[in-house]
């Protein structure tokens, strides 16, 4: 059977780490036909907008995506690419496992944790007024109008949308899935002490949700501050996370930290009918064309895709001769080498083919 997947190769170094996981996808026999698309940068500079209609309209038609990194500009620009692609979609599920490989550079071994974000609501919606502009001031005077607390005359504002809806969707997205991979907890981590109506309703959907697995899903919830600290003095009381996206996004890159750093830490967004998989990093720009970047992450996500696929013997064999290559510790690039100097370190689609030797 062959799967027609839409590849967004991205920017920066992008291209190169979705090059080398297209090698190792193609490796393993799967019969994939990949159909390219345009995005972020090189698309603003041909189409005048950073994310088209024919992007889109190929992802909704393939109903599979993989992407590399996409540049955000900071604190101006155009909105997020990644953003644009979950609402426009509805992807509204990121799931990113946080799982030890031997032979990375890690502070705890062993972990294995599943986050579990919402992905299309809270301060990520994208519902913001600049300074100086009229919205902002109707905005402005009209919450004082309403509210005892103030907004500064000098204040831009983001807006926090919450909703049943989106809550207890992430939440009974999150129990399903622990219940399919054979989890045995679900922890909400919000800020209901001091958000009580947004996080307040999350937390409270959460257990909503939660009554209807008991007995089979542990359930309990935790301060997104307090869930921090714990992540790291006490990893192994956790086993799946489910957040409101904002929290998603920090909590996701710290248990990132845990397992040996944003090289090694793959992502999946699911909708209803769409899956689009891609790396949690950035596209450091500055590594761009230098074939020196670390392609794990990206394949990792291709693994999520594979399993997707319903590919799960190709999924095996390519997450098995990832953890080969990692815990040799040879054919390696410099991040994931004890001393980041050693002259030992491959490229990055040297690397690949090491991974595909061992398929």
């Amino acid at each position: 059977m062959s799967h027609t997947i839409t590849l967004l190769p991205g920017d920066g170094i992008g291209p190169e780490v979705t090059n080398a996981m297209r090698m190792c996808v193609d490796a393993t026999g799967v019969k994939i036909n990949w159909e390219v698309q345009e995005v972020g940068e090189k698309s603003l500079q041909r189409h005048g907008k950073p994310l088209t209609d024919e992007v889109l309209g190929s992802i909704r038609r393939n109903k599979t995506a993989i992407k590399g990194p996409i540049t955000t500009p900071v604190g101006k620009g155009f909105r997020s690419v990644n953003v644009q692609l979950r609402q426009s979609l509805d992807l509204f599920a990121c799931v990113r496992p946080c799982l030890y490989y031997e032979g990375t550079k890690t502070p705890i071994k062993n972990v294995d944790l599943m986050i579990f974000r919402e992905n299309t609501e809270d301060l990520y919606a994208g519902i913001e007024f600049d300074l100086g502009t009229p919205e902002c001031d109707r905005l402005r005077t009209l919450i004082n109008e309403m509210s005892p607390k103030k907004i500064k005359q000098d204040s831009a504002i983001s807006i926090k949308p919450i909703s049943v809806s989106g809550s207890k969707r992430i939440v009974k997205f999150a129990f399903e899935w622990a219940v399919k991979l054979g989890r045995k907890k679900i922890t909400a981590v919000h800020k209901a002490n001091i958000m009580k109506f947004t996080d307040g309703l999350f937390l409270q959907c959460a257990k909503d949700v939660a009554r209807e697995y008991e007995g089979r899903i542990e359930f309990n919830d935790n301060i997104v501050d307090n869930m921090c600290m714990q992540l790291i003095q006490s990893t192994f009381m956790y086993d799946c996370l489910v957040l409101p996206n904002l929290y998603g996004d920090i909590v996701s890159d710290l248990c990132a930290g845990l397992v040996g750093g944003l090289g090694i830490a793959p992502g999946a967004n699911y909708g209803d009918e769409i899956a689009l998989f891609e790396p949690v990093h950035g596209s450091a720009p500055k590594y761009a064309g230098q074939n020196k970047v670390n392609p794990t992450a990206t394949i990792l996500s291709a693994v999520w895709m594979l399993r997707h696929l319903k590919e799960d013997s190709a999924a095996l064999r390519l997450d098995k001769a990832v953890r080969t290559v990692l815990k040799e510790g040879v054919s390696v690039t410099y991040d994931l080498k004890s001393d980041r100097n050693d002259p030992t370190a491959v490229g990055t689609m040297q690397m690949a083919e090491a991974i595909c030797k061992k398929l």
